[in-house]
């Protein structure tokens, strides 16, 4: 899940008084990025992500992690399609209608984001969200903020990832 709104992390009283996240903040990298959901692809970690609704059988929207080139994310897009779902066309969903034409690849963007797992490990809630995690697109200066460049999949709609636009102000340019 993911939002293009500033976050607040949210905090529970301790027995003492003590404000603790009631989430942890994770930073990605090389030894747990594939536990959570990402491949390596020539260096750089991918994963596919789903729109708020969470009912597509595909991503609708790429992330790799840093500030990476527009052409090596969608190699690493089309390397994490073919791994995880079996194909490599990124033009069309299985199942869609190959005349309809789909006239260009997105452009990736490159941003920051910050991953949150719900909640810590120590202190499970019981809830459907116990051990997932999460990113949600934050400006640079968040603590645990970290460089992201995102590509929204080229059959998903443009509302659908709800990657942040750089033509509308959001905290992110376009990749080179």
């Amino acid at each position: 899940m993911t939002t293009a709104a500033p976050y607040e992390i949210e905090t529970n009283e301790g027995d003492d008084g003590t404000p603790h996240p009631v989430e942890q903040l994770w930073t990605p990298c090389a030894d747990d990025a594939a536990d959570s959901g990402f491949i390596a692809h020539r260096g750089l970690y991918v994963t596919g992500i789903d729109d708020a609704t969470e009912d597509h059988l595909y991503p609708v929207a790429f992330i790799v992690l840093g500030h990476q080139r527009w052409a090596d994310v969608i190699e690493a897009a089309a390397a994490y399609m073919s791994r995880v779902h079996g194909w490599r066309n990124l033009h069309l969903y299985p199942g869609d209608d190959p005349a309809v034409l789909i006239p260009r690849i997105p452009r990736a963007v490159t941003t920051w984001g910050v991953f949150l797992r719900h909640p810590h490990d120590d202190h499970g809630c019981g809830c459907e969200w116990d051990g997932t995690w999460r990113m949600i697109w934050s400006p640079s200066t968040e603590p645990g903020a970290i460089p992201i460049t995102a590509l929204r999949h080229p059959a998903a709609l443009v509302t659908a990832a709800g990657i942040p636009n750089p033509d509308e102000g959001a905290p992110a340019t376009w990749a080179a």
